[in-house]
């Protein structure tokens, strides 16, 4: 069974921001957690990135962008949801 998981990225980002959040996407898709990604708007501020995920692979998936956020300090530029 497939779970989703939703990523909330602010808009207004810098050329490194935006470089590094695709190093994210790109990852998530080259490690094998999903196929495709999925960007909508939320509002103003934010898009909500949306993947799914295999049911088993969804806490290593979560631990691996938490470790991301966090390695590439962008607590402030992208949350899950």
């Amino acid at each position: 069974m497939e779970k989703e998981i939703q990523l909330q990225v602010r808009k207004d980002l810098d050329a490194r921001q935006q470089h590094t959040i695709l190093k994210l996407k790109g990852s998530l898709i080259s490690k094998g957690y999903t196929e495709i990604i999925h960007i909508e708007d939320q509002d103003e501020q934010y898009h909500i990135n949306t993947f799914e995920t295999a049911q088993e692979k969804r806490n290593e998936v979560h631990q691996y962008i938490a470790a991301f956020i966090d390695q590439e300090n962008l607590l402030d530029t992208i949350s899950i949801r």
